[in-house]
């Protein structure tokens, strides 16, 4: 058998449709399959590699520390370098009252934490999240997970959650001083890019410092320049309780954060002792790769064209199949008639060499979320073969 029927076979799948491409190499922008064919990646990894596939700086700091330690013991016991080096950095370039840095093996599991740790200040049950939100799927985070067509099959789910609208006035008058915390992505992913107004993520604020919930928000997609700015809640004149990372956070290895203010994730550490425990999250090996990427984000700056690769996009994305263009910064939503039509185009883009797919609460929609090292004549290119394919499928 070869590795793809091996795939098949002993490999558990989440589709019984897999793309099944056998990579063999992937740097910077590209990825190499086993024939020697070469894909532009338009997804990243799904917003995982901001600075492309195999950073030098990255890889080198992987191998660095793996020659120092690997895992030592659970988390939060010892003083690991890679760990205190990573969160200092990252706080560095937060607001002051999120100083305190809690890593865990993924997005889910810091959506996860935030949930305790929103119980545990606050001493309440309830939480609010919003519908065509996306948070993983862990069963707590699950449970706050905005369609009811994901949820359905793993039910029952935990109790107390509630569903609002997004970018509704009316839905925030659903917090109550029963809330724990309101978790919302700072732009919706999955949704298809739905970027909130900033007089509602203002009132959602207002509302959460009212009532004494905190506010949570995600930016495991959108977080390390996706969307303009290091963080997206910055263009927004807010700032969250609580700050959920991952994807991104690890330059291409797991890692996931919350990160608050040292008094409120203090409440972990007693009634219970261990409030919140991981054997491998903030692995060292993570921590040095995160912490590598994040500083070449930095030092190579790449925000600055960010927004204009974004336009750029938008501009080039022009066809009688494409009824709308969403977008904030390098997360682009494409948006065509139905589902059928996109995964043809997605097929054919693939066929083609370029590597794409859709969202999950917007399935009309092509999902665009390269490594912010794309350049223009790539973002030319992809486009001329995006809009060749809406031809194509067009006229099929």
């Amino acid at each position: 058998m070869n590795n793809r029927q091996l795939f098949l076979q002993h490999v558990a799948q989440t589709s019984d449709a897999p793309l099944a491409l056998e990579i063999v190499k992937a740097e910077g922008m590209y990825m190499w399959d086993v024939n020697g064919k070469r894909y532009l990646d338009l997804i990243a990894g799904i917003s995982v590699c901001n600075v492309g596939h195999c950073h030098p700086a990255v890889v080198k700091a992987i191998q660095e520390q793996a020659q120092q330690y690997m895992h030592l013991l659970v988390y939060g016991e010892f003083v690991q370098s890679p760990q205190v080096a990573f969160a200092t950095l990252l706080t560095q370039h937060l607001p002051k009252q999120l100083d305190c840095v809690y890593f865990t093996n993924s997005g889910a599991e810091a959506v996860e934490g935030a949930m305790k740790l929103a119980k545990r200040f606050t001493g309440r049950s309830e939480i609010a999240a919003f519908n065509r939100s996306y948070h993983g799927s862990t069963q707590g985070a699950l449970s706050i997970l905005g369609d009811e067509y994901w949820r359905n099959a793993y039910r029952p789910l935990l109790p107390g959650i509630q569903h609002l609208e997004y970018n509704n006035f009316e839905s925030l008058e659903l917090i109550t001083d029963k809330t724990a915390a309101v978790i919302a992505e700072s732009v919706q992913a999955e949704g298809g890019v739905n970027v909130p107004q900033r007089e509602w993520l203002h009132a959602l604020r207002d509302k959460c410092t009212a009532t004494g919930a905190l506010l949570i928000l995600d930016e495991i997609q959108c977080g390390f320049g996706r969307n303009g700015t290091l963080w997206a809640f910055e263009q927004f004149g807010i700032v969250p309780d609580v700050l959920l990372l991952g994807k991104a956070l690890g330059g291409g290895m797991p890692l996931g954060a919350f990160i608050s203010s040292h008094d409120i994730m203090w409440t972990l550490t007693n009634n219970p002792v261990l409030g919140h425990i991981t054997t491998f999250g903030g692995h060292p090996v993570n921590c040095a790769a995160g912490r590598a990427g994040f500083q070449a984000l930095l030092d190579q700056d790449l925000l600055k064209d960010v927004n204009a690769k974004g336009q750029l996009f938008v501009a080039q994305l022009k066809h009688p199949a494409i009824k709308s263009v969403r977008q904030l910064g390098l997360m682009i939503a494409v948006e065509f008639e139905n589902f059928p039509l996109n995964k043809k185009i997605i097929d054919y883009c693939i066929d083609k060499g370029i590597v794409t797919d859709w969202f999950l609460f917007a399935a009309e929609c092509m999902r665009i979320v390269p490594p912010l090292i794309i350049t223009e004549e790539e973002i030319k290119w992809a486009c001329s073969i995006i809009c060749e394919a809406a031809e194509a499928a067009t006229r099929a």
